[in-house]
């Protein structure tokens, strides 16, 4: 990215409008449709049984996570929570539990790579477990991730400045980098009526170091995101890739009513 492009990205940064904030609310409902298409997701393609880890949102535990994590054991994956309680914060301490989390099932797994699933915050620790240990991780998907300029783009920022202080010049280093793809196919999933964490924020540049990234425009609330029946559909889907032969999201059909891909970003086509 140009530093003009860098200027013109921190001039349009903000959190979403606070009228979509109030709407968040509206997650009970996607939890509800989530219920009510159960039966009907359970049809959705079928994994091969390689493991994946569902990492939670900013202040989120496990319990969130639980109704993805039940469909995927339905569709032949083999899911894991990542069993480090409350998402609070992010440090050296943290990052080496959620690295020895994934050695230990890639070990268990003889072998298998691991796709990792994060929630918000938990997708910008996904993509970073995979930019150390790509040899061990087969694609990342995020949902609703703040992985530009995180702070001007969330909502969270100061409860995250409070709970986890100013950050130090090496975090300010890292967080300047999220924005580039690990090595690994990437999905971002993101909503534009997303009430906390703009879409902006979340939507991965395809002209940066890995062509397997792409974008998946979906309606959800943010906090309806890990539940979302559209959701269920697009991570079904890129689990189901053949590691060896990665392609796009299909968007033919229905689809295309229901996923869209942005345009232009920034001012510019991407």
């Amino acid at each position: 990215m140009v530093i003009s492009e860098i200027i013109t990205e921190r001039a349009t940064a903000r959190p979403p409008h606070w009228l979509w904030m109030l709407a968040e609310g509206r997650a009970v409902y996607e939890f509800g449709s989530f219920m009510l298409a159960r039966p009907l997701l359970r049809r959705l393609p079928r994994g091969d049984g390689h493991p994946v880890v569902v990492f939670p949102g900013f202040l989120a535990t496990d319990g969130t996570t639980a109704p993805l994590r039940g469909l995927l054991d339905d569709l032949g994956y083999d899911s894991y929570a990542w069993g480090m309680g409350r998402n609070m914060r992010f440090n050296e301490e943290r990052e080496e539990e959620m690295l020895g989390l994934l050695d230990a099932i890639f070990d268990t797994h003889h072998g298998d790579k691991v796709s990792l699933v994060g929630w918000s915050l938990g997708g910008v620790f996904a993509r970073e477990l995979a930019k150390v240990r790509p040899e061990k991780v087969r694609c990342v998907v995020s949902l609703g991730s703040p992985i530009h300029l995180p702070h001007e783009h969330s909502h969270a920022r100061h409860i995250y400045e409070q709970v986890n202080g100013p950050l130090d010049p090496r975090e300010h280093e890292r967080m300047a980098k999220l924005n580039v793809p690990p090595p690994v196919p990437t999905t971002s999933i993101y909503s534009k009526t997303d009430g906390i964490v703009s879409w902006r924020g979340s939507v991965q540049d395809p002209h940066m170091e890995n062509p397997n990234t792409e974008n998946i425009e979906i309606p959800a609330s943010h906090f309806g995101l890990g539940f979302n029946p559209f959701t269920m559909i697009a991570i079904a889907d890129r689990l189901a890739q053949d590691p060896e032969n990665w392609s796009p999201f299909d968007r033919a059909g229905f689809r295309s009513f229901f996923f869209k891909t942005p345009k232009k970003l920034w001012g510019r086509s991407i």
